[in-house]
């Protein structure tokens, strides 16, 4: 079969390699499509931890089931809950197997979905419904980001939110607020063409480059700063600016991923008592929902910038790793 391979840092390549065979308990699966996530950006610039070439990279797909089950007939169309959890640990017989204490990924600790077959746990695949197309399919997984983060920190219907990047987990942020019954988002991006993309979908952006981002947020809060802010962007400048931004007990969900250190001025929490919380992937439920509600708003669809064929894999990865090209979700079609 076909398959995208990391085989060092800045390496990839399309190769023939043997397809997969499904143990028992698992499926095969013929791979539609699979998204580039930041962690395949983090895999192919060599400072994974865990990530050992050679791998097949891939964590975000769709595609249709090859050997079937009852539940899950030859033919159907699936997306995968990539998470490989222990089941043995305290997390996990906590009912966190979300944060095992040893948490693997498919396409990062064995062989994902950037090629034409992926074999996945029977138990982690979940069935796409009919209007779920199957490039929306293979972007559930950026979707149950966001509603992880949206849950597991209790987010109440009527509040108001300021989301910190407009990339993919910013703009599903977003639109998944929205769906939730937010009151009013407002976003924040120093980027242009993602800051127009934000505006298309109905959101106000501040670019904070020259403001004073505390004033800004008073002013559209009537003085007393968002009830939720959400962290989508993960740099040092936006760390620094959260306790400004967020009203007197109100919450902060850290969803990026920090790549170098941040301070926070904790003592600006304690003046508001804020809560500040972190949150890692998503529980199956939460992937379960945003296989639901990715068909109620039509605007996640337009997060998938580019659908590259699977030949054009280094073009895929050079569009997310040079500045000014305007990608923001890349996809490989298989």
């Amino acid at each position: 079969m076909k398959a995208i391979v990391y085989e060092g840092a800045q390496k990839i390549e399309m190769k023939e390699v043997a397809a997969p065979v499904a143990q028992d308990g698992w499926g095969l699966i013929k791979v539609s499509h699979a998204g580039i996530c930041g962690t395949d950006l983090n895999i192919y610039a060599g400072t994974h931890p865990r990530a050992k070439a050679p791998l097949i990279m891939g964590h975000e797909f769709s595609g249709t089931m090859v050997t079937g089950t009852a539940d899950l007939p030859a033919g159907t169309r699936v997306t995968v809950y990539p998470l490989l959890s222990c089941g043995a640990c305290e997390p996990c017989l906590n009912g966190n197997a979300h944060v095992c204490n040893t948490l693997k990924l498919l396409g990062i600790d064995c062989d994902g979905g950037m090629a034409e077959y992926v074999a996945a746990p029977l138990d982690k695949i979940v069935k796409l419904a009919d209007n779920v197309s199957d490039k929306l399919g293979a972007f559930v997984e950026p979707v149950a980001v966001t509603v992880h983060a949206a849950r597991e920190t209790g987010f109440v219907p009527g509040d108001n939110a300021l989301v910190f990047g407009c990339g993919t987990i910013g703009l599903a942020m977003a639109l998944t607020l929205r769906v939730f019954g937010a009151s009013g988002i407002t976003m924040v991006e120093t980027d242009d063409s993602r800051a127009a993309m934000a505006k298309c979908m109905g959101f106000e952006v501040i670019n904070p480059i020259g403001m004073n981002l505390e004033q800004a947020a008073k002013e559209r809060t009537h003085g007393n700063g968002f009830d939720w802010v959400y962290d989508c962007a993960g740099a040092p400048a936006v760390a620094a600016s959260l306790l400004d931004v967020v009203k007197v007990r109100g919450h902060i969900v850290v969803v990026a991923a920090y790549k170098h250190a941040a301070e926070l001025p904790l003592i600006k929490g304690m003046f508001k008592e804020t809560s500040i919380q972190f949150i890692r992937v998503y529980r199956k439920k939460d992937f379960e929902i945003a296989a639901e509600i990715v068909a109620q708003e039509p605007n996640y669809e337009k997060i998938i910038t580019h659908v590259l064929p699977a030949e054009q894999a280094q073009k895929g990865f050079d569009l997310l790793t040079t500045k000014g090209t305007g990608a923001v979700k890349v996809m490989f079609n298989f």
